[in-house]
């Protein structure tokens, strides 16, 4: 298969229409939600701070702040450090800029689409949840065959595809920090990620309520750092990505518009790939919380913090790590993991490139066990057998170890072909679905408005009421609102 000719379906798929597509859905459900991350963004961190109380109910789920951190798990990996790197190498500084735009729209995307998996989620035998795009395609759009096609996409790209790379930026960074063979990282992160995975969701949620907070924390801490001793040229980076986003930095009109539409093109293609907002990725994950209230908007809002922060703060860091330090970049310069890397060293010394390598470990370790369950819900979708789980698990191992100790330009080629059909089909997908998130909203916010905790009651809304499933969102947790405890 020939890298060149799908580089080429990339670029026309990305450059002439889905970026376009996704920043013109994006706008769309920020006019048509009167701008709902601006206006409860607040309310969504309060939201955030209480979702623990669901633990009573954990023996059918996962709870909201599980859900949050193992999102963030798959959200926060390499893409946050070598991603960045190649949107700016690429795309310029500008790119960032876009970056941003997509993240403060995108967290719009998130909403719905989080809030239509909650809607459309699946009860197991044992009481848990699945869900996710694949089973509103299904359910409310009656077209089972789109679900399967988009679940197979998934797989290949965030259960094969997306794993081997976040495997080799590791073994990268930590061959070049610390001279370990790629073979031996492979192994410890084989083994690793099978003590993780084989546990199941439980597991997995688990562990990155651990450590999802405390490396990204780490972080933002180095990048605070790096900031503060560079402070005096914050303004100029500032400026210099604004000028960049709109190509105010160059004479040649031509030659701006071209550079206007890499920095957009990488900027929105990098920024979906680090947030996923719009992706139909982290709805697998959403759709099992139990969110407290009561209410299939409270995960929609908790869903959009998620977006913010992987990007608006995470990405920022890097962004701002890269540029501070002076480091080239572009085609006279390095890209990638090793920039991040190399723009660390240029400002800590000798301490930057091992940072970066075990933060590239851990973020890329998390990315991997969360990518994990999102194939295996897809997976479930179109055939749900344990045997089949089995085997789909050990094909992750596979491809975790070959992604540590190959060279991967066709594995990155077709992580963006599967990532924008999966991008494309969801978000027609929610387009559709949207009215019935906005007539959730509104329900929500009226009870919120009236003082009450506000309870999803499946019989407001007969056409919801006919399409879901009838074991899932009882009309008795109505009737108990009263008894639970006020979030406010």
């Amino acid at each position: 298969m020939n890298v060149d000719a799908i580089s080429t379906v990339n670029a026309a798929m990305w450059d002439y229409g889905l970026v376009y597509f996704l920043l013109g859905a994006s706008i769309w459900f920020t006019l048509r939600s009167r701008f709902i991350q601006f206006r409860l963004l607040p309310l969504a961190t309060r939201l955030l701070l209480h979702s623990r109380a669901t633990k009573q109910d954990q023996n059918q789920g996962i709870s909201t702040f599980q859900a949050l951190c193992t999102s963030l798990a798959s959200h926060v990996g390499t893409s946050n450090l070598a991603g960045v790197a190649i949107a700016i190498s690429l795309g310029g500084p500008g790119a960032i800029f876009w970056m941003w735009v997509m993240a403060l729209l995108g967290m719009a995307t998130a909403f719905v689409e989080n809030t239509m998996a909650q809607i459309y989620k699946t009860k197991n035998p044992d009481g848990s949840f699945r869900g996710g795009p694949a089973y509103y395609i299904e359910k409310a759009l009656g077209q089972r065959w789109l679900g399967i096609v988009f679940s197979l996409s998934l797989i290949s790209a965030f259960g094969f595809s997306f794993n081997a790379v976040q495997a080799n930026s590791v073994a990268a960074a930590m061959e070049d920090a610390f001279h370990v063979p790629q073979e031996a990282i492979a192994i410890i992160l084989v083994v690793f990620s099978a003590l993780i995975i084989y546990r199941g969701i439980q597991g997995i949620a688990s562990f990155a309520e651990k450590f999802v907070p405390f490396m990204a924390l780490a972080y933002i801490s180095i990048a605070l750092t790096v900031t503060i001793m560079e402070i005096d040229q914050l303004p100029a980076i500032l400026n210099l990505i604004f000028r960049s986003a709109f190509g105010l930095d160059h004479a040649v009109a031509g030659g701006t518009g071209y550079l206007v539409s890499q920095a957009i093109a990488h900027g929105i293609r990098r920024g979906l790939f680090s947030n996923e907002a719009g992706m139909g990725s982290g709805p697998n994950l959403h759709a099992i919380a139990t969110p407290y209230p009561d209410h299939p908007v409270t995960q929609g809002l908790v869903s959009m913090f998620s977006v913010f922060f992987d990007t608006i703060i995470i990405c920022s860091s890097t962004a701002a790590i890269i540029l501070l330090s002076g480091v080239p970049y572009g085609q006279e310069g390095e890209t990638g993991i090793v920039l991040t890397q190399s723009a660390v060293h240029a400002t800590m010394g000798s301490l930057g490139k091992p940072f970066i390598a075990l933060t590239t470990l851990l973020f890329g370790f998390t990315s991997i066990v969360a990518n994990t369950y999102y194939g295996e819900s897809s997976l479930r979708f179109i055939h749900n057998r344990d045997q089949w789980v089995s085997i789909y698990r050990l094909l992750v191992l596979v491809m975790v170890f070959w992604g540590a100790v190959g060279s991967l330009p066709l594995v990155w080629a077709l992580a963006d072909v599967t990532m924008g059909f999966m991008t494309l089909v969801n978000l027609t997908a929610i387009l559709i679905l949207s009215k019935q998130a906005f007539l959730l909203l509104e329900d929500f916010e009226h009870q919120y408005r009236s003082g009450k905790n506000p309870v999803f009651d499946r019989k407001n809304f007969p056409k919801l009421d006919s399409t879901m499933d009838k074991n899932v969102w009882h009309e008795n947790k109505a009737e108990n609102a009263s008894q639970q405890k006020q979030f406010l």
